[in-house]
């Protein structure tokens, strides 16, 4: 019994040392920001490097789940003589939800996994112990501007993908089922609340956007300096960062959306 406790004790004892760690970790990007807006260069390439290179997988995304997700809803919609909701069910789903999900998801395994391997090839080739033995600071170097790079990168890709995904919906449903055009613009315009569904599907993506670029940028600098330990960080940044995100999908959504 009294090994039964001591493990017991010694596993929490970890949890919350671990829990101490990454928010010491993540006040020290924070404390960094202004120092790193002194650089704006520096957060620009990231931009350039996370968002731009991630349009391509984002935007073909978007447009499939447009083409499926009408397609979906209409078979559903049209047993029920509502076909005419059709614009509005694939808007709201794209802007609430799964604009903001999906890309999450598919920067964790694109962007994420990329920022992870580079700090931790940088750590493994011990660049950052060059920077600190020249009194360079390498959250402030390093690891601040691709944190913020995310940030900023994720809100722009999920609205791009919402914006695509309702292209594409718009396509199947217009011009090859045959949805009335002036229909499907018109009670989609009339019932989404810029503020409440885009506005907050534009909130859930930045805090998305914060969980992926903390647990990458985590991931990356403190993965063992071997090539064993860069691959098991970018494995741990797919599956930290996934699960993240659909926890906080939940809280988020019983928040946003909980009150009509």
């Amino acid at each position: 019994m009294s090994d039964f406790v001591s493990s017991v004790g010694r596993k929490t004892l970890e949890i919350f040392q671990s829990l101490g760690h990454h928010a010491f970790f993540f006040y020290d990007l924070l404390r960094n920001i202004p120092a790193a807006l002194r650089r704006p260069f520096l957060v620009v390439a990231q931009i350039h490097s996370i968002g731009n290179l991630s349009l391509v997988i984002i935007m073909s995304s978007g447009l499939a789940v447009g083409f499926v997700l009408a397609l979906q809803m209409y078979y559903a919609l049209v047993t029920y003589g509502a076909s005419e909701s059709l614009g509005l069910i694939v808007n709201l789903s794209l802007v609430r939800e799964l604009g903001p999900v999906v890309t999450a998801l598919l920067f964790a395994g694109r962007a994420g996994t990329s920022l992870t391997a580079e700090i931790g090839l940088m750590k493994a080739g011990e660049q950052l112990a060059a920077m600190e033995m020249m009194a360079i600071d390498p959250k402030s170097r390093v690891l601040t501007p691709r944190f913020l790079g995310g940030i900023v990168s994720m809100p722009i890709l999920a609205i791009l993908f919402s914006a695509v995904g309702i292209l594409g919906a718009y396509v199947v449903a217009v011009l090859l089922i045959g949805v009335d055009s002036g229909n499907f613009w018109s009670i989609m315009q009339s019932s989404v609340d810029v503020k409440r569904d885009v506005g907050n599907g534009i909130v859930k993506s930045m805090v998305f956007g914060v969980i992926c670029t903390f647990v990458a940028v985590y991931q990356g600098y403190e993965a063992k300096a071997t090539p064993e330990g860069v691959a098991h960080a970018t494995t741990r940044t797919v599956v930290i960062a996934s699960l993240g995100v659909l926890a906080m999908d939940f809280v988020l959504t019983a928040l946003m959306f909980s009150t009509p």
